[in-house]
């Protein structure tokens, strides 16, 4: 079902300013998370959880709130880490099917391909 007028140029103007804001276009551009400190954070959660119950039988505060830091350090140390995109990640998906490469695209990247192939197919 094609997009009527007003929604044809109100699409348009989110894409203007969609590409017109240079923070969400790094933060997008971004690279995804490493696997392993994910895991690694996780596991820290899961240890702190286990400290904070020990802290909590035992009655002893201090280490209830140690437990406490622990989960929120392992948390914080798995979600805000650095992401940079070296030249290995850029070029990691050569020899992969095209399939497996465009899982691992950035999620706008692919959505505006395929609005372009549907512009210059006619469907849009």
């Amino acid at each position: 079902m094609p997009l009527s007028e007003y929604e044809q140029r109100v699409l348009d103007q989110l894409e203007r300013d969609l590409g017109a804001d240079p923070k969400l276009g790094r933060s997008m551009a971004r690279a995804p998370h490493p696997r392993g400190r994910i895991v690694g954070g996780a596991l820290g959660v899961i240890v702190g959880l286990g400290v904070v119950l020990v802290g909590v039988v035992a009655q002893i505060v201090p280490v209830g709130i140690a437990g406490f830091a622990l989960m929120i350090a392992a948390a914080m140390w798995a979600i805000f880490t650095p992401r940079t995109r070296t030249a290995a990640t850029k070029t990691r998906g050569a020899g992969q099917s095209p399939k497996k490469r465009a899982a691992k695209e950035p999620f706008m990247r692919r959505v505006e391909e395929r609005l372009a192939r549907r512009r210059e197919s006619g469907d849009l």
